[in-house]
């Protein structure tokens, strides 16, 4: 039963009741009514909400607008939250129609009806926490999750405890946190979501299961599994028919990867299907169950209901993935390819879904679109970088696309992240074959350690690609020692011990007797397909190793149980025209060519072989045959055809200037092509500059060479010694000598050890255009030692040194050692020429017999010659060595006489040196007699230690002597005098060795201000009692005569004469005046 609305009557007490399930279906009625009666506006708001529960959506919002118009705004103006309600309610409702629709367009116009309704509100009363709380549904629809979040979070500071505040923050949390890229950014969104769904929870613990749901869902996405299960399990209590926990707890036990794990989570699943058959989630999950289980036709039907009921774009992508991988498996690319598009437009960027970009790349590769199959796999590795499958798949895109660089970063890079990947390391080392064979080679040592310590059985192909690179290294034992690895017991030991060829002697290369006997003794021959390439591989290892009869014999093996391996015959034939044996290895060829008539390596041999039996009509139709059996896509034919018009156009016996034209212009159209086809073709460029060099373009075909040499220098599998030669020659053509001989040598050193008497011809010819007649010799003599038997280097041997004598005796000016070199080599030349007289057929040795007679006679004329030569030279070089006698004696006396001037200049120099240390040392001796002297001068000092007692007979005494004083005063004046002339002779002394110091420093520098300071004998202490002494004795002269007047004066003179030279001299005034007082106390 519904409820029932009283709506009272107005000016009455009336009231007019209306029952909520029995609600006009005409609103204009109920408006009608409500108008009239004015009744409140919560009643509006409960009859909108009661027809919206009914579905009657048109009713609903016809009052809801009707309950917000300016009229009702304007007669309800002071009932604000009722008109906020209403307005609320529209503008929910309109949220709602935004987000369910599908047309952007539409979508924008409900969102911006709704934005009007809660600015409205929000005018009545901006701080109403349902409109905050409205906007930030708004915005969460719209994807604004900051702005939703600043709405909850207003709300939240007008209510802290507003439970739906609390929930729209926990949501939008969750959101961000799943946007966020950075991990722990997204696990604080997280968390923050959980405590808002846990505080609303502690402040309504009523509230709906959905809010458990969310708390479940925040700990499942913390990795707080146990506890996230506790939640789901709780809704499921509150609400046993919750679906959305239903299909969590599918999704947790599913998630285990085990049985048990797998049955409750299917069990989950089929209840939530049960209870609600359109969940997408369920659906999508079931249809992944069925696909493991192979059962498609339920996969399909599951999928397609998933996305008929279905809205939210992940939901769809992943129903779509799982109707494509179902074809996929079946199949169906095309289809699967059309869903795994499908799958991949419902999602904005990878990381939201990265499967179907995989499964679209793996289809993308089936049909093989590389390019977009390599765009799909770069998106996996956007969102796993360090996914080593993704990585494997795009190096493999990147080696069939030809960017062998970026195939070998790319599973480098595998390697790296997974270093136990033995199948990265096989696809790596494979790659680095044809560029670096080393790199190679250890990458594929490495996956095959991988595979011996995981126990896993090594594959022939490995183990073959290993011998390979130890082959071509060089390491034949180490590939001998793989090669047996991979092949293992078989026939072939038999074979190679030897223990069954015993039994048959005479063994030739197209002879089964061997095969054929050991059949009919019951013995079985078994030879697996997988190892007849490793077979072969051992077989080419032995004949390089020249144990041709054990090769043979597994050639022939081969060609025993698999007569159609062409390879085999071509190297049986390869083997006999080593030996020489033309006619064998053509039938063998023959026989390859009856397996297939087309084959070009056949064809190409075959003419090979008739150019060298000279037969090149027949040849010329081989290589002809040989291009038109790959219709011109063959190289190695197209280029033997040009091969041979060039060697057409240099014939001998046919050569004309237009049959030369015209074959070498031949020659280069072949060339040309083969550079189209393939523009890394060495052979074919070399052939084109060789072309081009032939009619004097030199620099074009310098530039040629050039590039293929440099081409050829970094590769192990190409010796190409040709280029080297033929860039010498366009040196040596354009007049370059020193160049050629450089590039000759380095050919000779690096290709041939020096040994190709060929190229050392080429060298001395080189040297013989640039003159240089000793190198030319020195080089055919090389040559000659390494074949004696050519003639033709003993002539030329012979022509270089006549060219040497003749150069030499054309020179202006000539020694007679070079003189008689000359005619040395004369009669060398004269006697190689006459030993070659018995060489006289020009077929066989080049010259004749008439050219060796015109060169001995050449040669003998030039020794008659040099004899006028020989006594000139001689002369002349006579009168040089007098001259140079005369030359050699007016040095040596002209060395003597500088000789002995600079020993009169030392002796001079040291005379002075000795001169100036020994005035220094007599300045020494004289500063040390002066400080002995003052060191010595104690005496004043002991009169004034006398005892009073002393002092007294003292003064006696000098009362006794008055009455002699003037004997005293004239033996007294007589001592001053002496000793003032004494001073004056050691003052001038003085005054000279300080000028004679003053002069030496003549830079004008600081002087000491006395000798002593500057001889480093200072002594202040002397200096002390110097000052002491003259007082002392100034006292005593006055209390030994007060009234003796001359005495006083002697005194005064002689004091003053002292003090003013008493800076200069103090030690030597303090001895003259001690003596002094000396002299007056003997008197």
């Amino acid at each position: 039963m519904g409820g029932l609305v009283y709506i009272p009557v107005q000016n009455s007490e009336e009231e007019v009741r209306v029952a909520l399930d029995q609600l006009p279906r005409d609103a204009t009625d109920m408006i009608d009514i409500l108008k009239a009666e004015q009744a409140p506006l919560h009643l509006w708001l409960i009859i909108a909400r009661e027809y919206f529960k009914q579905g009657k959506i048109d009713q609903f919002r016809q009052i809801l607008e009707e309950g917000s118009s300016p009229e009702i705004d304007e007669y309800y103006a002071d009932v604000k939250y009722e008109r906020i309600a209403i307005l609320n309610a529209l503008a929910a409702y309109y949220t709602y129609l935004g987000k369910i629709e599908t047309k952007q367009r539409d979508k924008e116009e409900h969102f911006i009806s709704a934005t009007q309704y809660y600015n409205r509100a929000s005018r009545i009363d901006p701080h109403e926490l349902s409109t905050w709380i409205g906007k930030g549904q708004l915005y969460v629809a719209k994807g604004e999750l900051q702005t939703a979040s600043e709405s909850f979070r207003i709300a939240l500071v007008e209510d802290p405890n507003c439970v739906p505040a609390l929930l729209g923050q926990a949501c939008v949390d969750f959101n961000i946190a799943e946007r966020e890229e950075h991990y722990k950014k997204a696990m604080d969104s997280y968390k923050s979501s959980l405590e808002n769904y846990k505080r609303a929870l502690q402040i309504n613990p009523n509230c709906p299961a959905s809010v458990r749901l969310g708390i479940g869902y925040c700990r499942y996405k913390l990795g707080q599994f146990e506890k996230a299960r506790q939640s789901f399990q709780r809704v499921l209590q509150l609400d046993p028919e919750n679906v959305e926990a239903l299909v969590a707890l599918g999704v947790m036990d599913l998630q285990t990867n085990e049985a048990d794990g797998i049955r409750k989570g299917m069990e989950y699943m089929r209840r939530a299907f049960e209870i609600h058959p359109y969940c997408p989630m369920a659906l999508n999950y079931l249809a992944n169950h069925f696909f493991f289980t192979g059962q498609h036709f339920l996969v399909e039907q599951l999928t397609e209901t998933a996305l008929a009921v279905g809205s939210h774009g992940l939901m769809k992508a992943h129903s779509y993935y799982n109707l494509a991988r179902s074809y996929h498996s079946k199949g169906d690319f095309e289809k699967a390819l059309r869903y795994y598009m499908a799958s991949v437009k419902e999602t904005s960027k990878p990381q939201e879904f990265v499967l179907p970009y995989y499964g679209l790349g793996q289809v993308q590769l089936k049909l093989g679109d590389f390019r977009s199959s390599l765009s799909s796999f770069e998106k996996v590795l956007e969102v796993h970088p360090e996914n080593c499958e993704s990585l494997k798949v795009v190096g493999h895109i990147y080696s069939q696309l030809g960017e062998i660089e970026k195939a070998i970063e790319t599973f480098r890079k595998a390697t790296r992240i997974d270093p136990k990947d033995s199948g990265a390391f096989t696809e790596l080392g494979e790659l680095l074959i044809a560029s670096d064979s080393g790199a190679a080679l250890d990458a594929l040592k490495t996956a095959r350690n991988l595979l011996k310590k995981g126990g896993q059985e090594l594959e022939i192909e490995l183990l073959n690609n290993i011998g390979v690179l130890h082959f071509d290294k060089g390491d034949f034992e180490l590939a001998e020692q793989t090669f047996k690895e991979a092949l293992g017991d078989g026939i072939w030991l038999s074979l190679l011990t030897g223990s069954i060829e015993s039994r048959v002697h005479s063994l030739q290369y197209r002879d089964f007797s061997l095969f054929h006997q050991l059949e009919e003794d019951s013995s079985c021959i078994v030879l697996p397909w997988d190892k007849v390439t490793t077979l072969f591989n051992y077989a080419r290892l032995l004949e390089q190793l020249n144990d041709t009869g054990k090769a043979s014999n597994l050639y022939r093996l081969i060609l025993f149980k698999y007569p159609d391996y062409i390879d085999a015959y071509l190297r049986l034939a390869a083997m006999a025209k080593a030996r020489n044996n033309i006619q064998l290895s053509i039938e063998l060829i023959n026989d390859a060519l009856k397996v297939d008539d087309k084959c070009p390596d056949a064809l190409c041999m075959l003419g090979d072989l008739e150019l060298k039996i000279d037969d090149w009509l027949k040849a010329k139709d081989t290589f002809r045959a040989a291009k038109d059996a790959t219709d011109g896509k063959d190289s190695y034919a197209t280029l033997a055809l040009g091969n041979w018009n060039y060697f057409a156009a240099l014939r001998n016996e046919k050569r004309g200037p237009k049959l030369e034209a015209t074959h070498l212009e031949k020659a280069k159209e072949l060339y040309t092509k083969v550079l189209t086809q393939r523009p890394s073709n060495l052979y074919a460029a070399n052939g084109s500059a060789i072309v081009l060099a032939e009619k004097g373009h030199f620099d074009v075909s310098k530039d040629i060479f050039t590039q293929v040499q440099e081409a050829t220098s970094g590769s192990i599998f190409v010796q190409m010694p040709d280029v080297w030669v033929n860039l010498a020659h366009v040196y040596f053509a354009q007049g370059h000598f020193a160049l050629a001989a450089k590039m000759y040598q380095n050919c000779l050193r690096k290709f041939y050890y020096n040994t190709d008497t060929q190229v050392l011809l080429y060298l001395a010819r080189t040297h013989y255009e640039a003159e240089q007649w000793q190198d030319c010799k020195k080089t055919l003599l090389r040559a000659i030692h390494l074949a004696p038997s050519n003639y033709t280097l003993r002539f030329d041997a012979g022509v270089a040194m006549q060219k040497f004598s003749a150069s030499t005796l054309q020179k202006t000016k000539r020694t007679a050692d070079e003189v008689r070199s000359t005619v040395t080599e004369l009669k060398n030349a004269v006697r190689v020429f006459s030993l070659l007289s018995t060489a006289s057929s020009y077929l066989v040795y080049g010259f004749d017999e008439k050219k060796r007679e015109t060169h001995v006679d050449y040669c003998k004329h030039l020794l008659e010659a040099a004899k006028v030569h020989c006594e000139a030279a001689e002369r002349e070089e006579q009168q040089n060595r007098q001259r140079l006698e005369v030359a050699r004696q007016v040095s040596l006396a002209e060395e003597a006489r500088r000789k002995a001037e600079e020993h009169r200049k030392f002796q001079m120099e040291k005379r002075k040196q000795e001169d100036e240390l020994k005035q220094v040392l007599q300045q020494e001796e004289h500063f040390e007699r002066i400080k002995e002297q003052l060191k010595n001068s104690t005496i004043p000092g002991k009169r004034r230690e006398r005892p009073q007692g002393e002092e007294e007979e003292g003064g006696d005494r000098k009362r006794r002597r008055g009455g002699g004083g003037g004997k005293r005063r004239r033996k007294e004046k007589k001592t001053k005098t002496r000793f003032e002339e004494e001073m004056e002779d050691e003052h001038e002394d003085m005054e000279e060795d300080r000028n004679a110091l003053n002069d030496d420093d003549d830079d004008g520098a600081e002087k000491p201000q006395n000798d002593l300071v500057a001889a480093g004998l200072e002594d202040s202490d002397a200096e002390d009692d110097l000052g002491s002494a003259i007082n002392r004795k100034r006292r005593a002269w006055s209390e030994s005569d007060d009234d003796d007047e001359p005495s006083d004066k002697l005194h005064s003179r002689t004091t003053g004469q002292n003090l003013a030279e008493m800076d200069e001299e103090p030690d030597e005034i303090k001895a003259k005046g001690d003596h002094g007082d000396g002299e007056e106390d003997d008197d």
